[in-house]
């Protein structure tokens, strides 16, 4: 299966939702406090609305329909997608771990380069909470225990690529998105790790915290090869399966891609909860061509001095937002969905001395441009309107806006004339 979430509108049928805005406003209904306050009541309301989302164990599963303990990896029909591709990659794995120190279990996707019948590499990023399992599991002497997801609730598959905050598991999140709790169920072969009973595929087996292995290179979502470097191995001692199952895949690379939906439904679900901590915030995009985390536009409702420098740092700040290398604030009411827009106001409204803030910070494991992996210089533009305040002492001038009867006339002439509509 391949191109499941290839358009806006296939990744609202993915989540089961009409508009990719929605799930962000449930979201926000759910965590926002009202202005007076919870009572009692609404406490117990919110809390047995969030218990209706934690996943539900269950002994059978269709995920188990078939056990292999003897696998074959190359069985598999994993792709090798671009010419100067390492090898063939696994590009939609749900990678469960869990810290041998304690502590909720972690669903991510990371790519796995297939060496051979039974090994795999694992790219886990320094970042992530797989890398920090596998240090706790490396700090005591031990093999990692890993079960891999393929293919079922295409929610789930989403869900593993979101950037949640920490504390909130990924599963209980793909619940909240269906509105109902992600069947789990033990792994055949790791007692206590769960993984999803829909699933299509689960590999299970070990990553050793002492070995390396080189992966790479591979065609990316940066439209950019990422370069053949040492990762952990993944060593697969059991398939499960369903009796007909479907392998998924996705190919990703200069955008339009389909990952970029992906990006296109977190940009929407979680600019609600980022209101929540910043309200003065009006909308944010994450235009294709930044692949995610090179360029945030944010329209702001700027109420003082420095009020966008603040909106800058702030999202600096906020978890995968971190990775950023160029945010553009613009006032309220631009409309950052519209790239040109954005454009137009930093063409005109930006003093390269002024406006612009440049600081370090982490970056990115694929960016390739900074000197030092993971750390390197990024980029705040103030393309607002200037207050005196902000060293602008002339008056700013206003924006050219034609009445509203005269746009009327002329579209309705227009339309008597019978030339092409008006955008």
């Amino acid at each position: 299966a391949i191109n499941l979430f290839g358009s806006e509108r296939r990744m609202c049928m993915a989540l089961g939702v009409e508009t990719l805005e929605e799930p962000g406003r449930r979201l926000r209904a759910l965590l926002e406090l009202p202005a007076g306050g919870l009572g009692v009541g609404e406490v117990l309301s919110r809390l047995h609305a969030l218990s209706r989302f934690r996943p539900r164990r269950v002994r059978t599963a269709p995920c188990k329909e078939v056990v292999e303990r003897d696998p074959d990896l190359t069985e598999l029909p994993v792709i090798t997608a671009w010419p100067e591709d390492g090898g063939p990659f696994i590009s939609l794995p749900l990678v469960f771990s869990r810290s041998p120190a304690g502590g909720p279990p972690n669903v991510g996707m990371y790519r796995m380069q297939l060496y051979d019948r039974t090994t795999t590499g694992m790219h886990w990023h320094i970042h992530k909470h797989g890398a920090a399992h596998l240090d706790d599991a490396a700090g005591r002497g031990e093999r990692l225990p890993v079960a891999v997801a393929l293919g079922g609730d295409p929610a789930l598959i989403y869900a593993a690529t979101a950037p949640l905050p920490d504390g909130i598991p990924e599963v209980a999140f793909a619940g909240f998105l269906r509105n109902r709790p992600v069947e789990l169920v033990e792994a055949e072969t790791i007692p206590g790790l769960l993984v999803p009973a829909a699933a299509d595929f689960v590999l299970e087996g070990y990553v050793d915290p002492a070995e390396r292995r080189v992966e790479g290179p591979y065609g990316d979502h940066t439209g950019y090869y990422s370069l053949a470097e040492p990762y952990p191995v993944f060593h697969c001692t059991c398939i499960t399966r369903r009796r007909d199952p479907l392998y998924p895949t996705i190919i990703v690379g200069p955008p339009p891609m389909e990952d970029d939906w992906l990006g296109r439904a977190t940009e929407r679900i979680f600019l609600p909860l980022i209101q929540l901590q910043l309200p003065e915030i009006v909308d944010i995009h994450l235009p294709f061509e930044g692949v995610f985390h090179n360029l945030v536009l944010v329209s702001v409702r700027k109420r003082y001095p420095g009020h966008a420098r603040k909106v800058i740092h702030a999202l600096w700040g906020l978890g995968q937002m971190q990775f950023a290398k160029c945010i553009v604030v613009v006032d309220g009411d631009v409309d950052v969905q519209d790239v040109g827009q954005v454009a137009f106001r930093v063409a005109n409204n930006v003093d390269w001395r002024r406006d612009v803030t440049v600081v370090e910070g982490p970056l990115d494991a694929l960016d390739h441009a900074s000197p030092q992996p993971r750390f390197g210089g990024k980029i705040g533009i103030d393309a607002t309107r200037k207050l005196p305040e902000e060293g602008h002492p002339r008056p700013w001038p206003g924006d050219l806006v034609q009445e509203a009867a005269v746009v009327e006339r002329v579209r309705a002439a227009w339309e008597r004339a019978g030339l092409p509509p008006l955008p």
